[in-house]
């Protein structure tokens, strides 16, 4: 017993809990530095891990930024899911308020996403564009869905075109919140994304 006291041991992770490890890493670098100054040693490093076995999970560099975007793609879809049979409007303030909540504690994760148009790899951008397209459909979907929303879905290029407008108008007030200091308050950045919709979609 004398030979293990003061040891420190460390539990053995699973093959998912490995890869979630490496991924949280990778949002954290990604967010912090351009796609193509961040180096796979620092990765295996802070993670404590060997280079062989980051190689074993992602082959490449880009693969695992590709991974890093798609993770952060899937938490975000799951975050601001619609509810069916609610309406939109009763849903809109609910939604993105988990949603900025995610932006805030997850800060890392947003930025990383988001730092992958501009990276070289066109896999890298195609699963970036595939996760915009994805939160589009999202609210595509739930607007058609909603009987009181009929009006605005049957225009659905004009529609499409509104959402995906204001998409980026809605990455672009995150990442400047993210910015701030003094962050301004979480529920005015709530209702200017909120009036921003409604605006976009509502018909004159």
């Amino acid at each position: 017993m004398g030979e293990k006291h003061g040891e420190r041991t460390r539990r053995r992770l699973s093959t998912e809990e490995r890869r979630e490890e490496l991924l949280a890493v990778g949002a954290r670098l990604f967010a912090a530095s351009p796609h193509e100054d961040v180096s796979i040693d620092r990765v295996a490093e802070i993670a404590g891990v060997s280079r062989g076995l980051l190689y074993h999970y992602f082959p490449t560099k880009n693969e695992f930024f590709a991974a890093v975007v798609e993770r952060e793609s899937r938490r975000m879809l799951q975050l601001t899911a619609a509810v069916p049979g609610v309406p939109v409007r009763e849903q809109l303030t609910t939604g993105l308020e988990s949603f900025l909540e995610y932006v805030e504690s997850h800060a890392q994760g947003f930025r990383a996403f988001h730092r992958a148009e501009a990276a070289g790899d066109p896999v890298v951008r195609r699963v970036y564009r595939e996760g915009l397209a994805a939160q589009e459909r999202q609210i595509l979907d739930a607007l058609a869905a909603d009987p009181e929303a009929a009006s605005m879905a049957a225009d659905l290029p004009t529609l499409r075109i509104a959402v995906r407008g204001w998409l980026s108008f809605m990455v672009t007030v995150c990442l400047e919140w993210l910015e701030e200091e003094p962050r301004m308050p979480r529920d005015q950045v709530r209702d200017l994304c909120a009036r921003a919709l409604l605006g976009a979609i509502t018909p004159p």
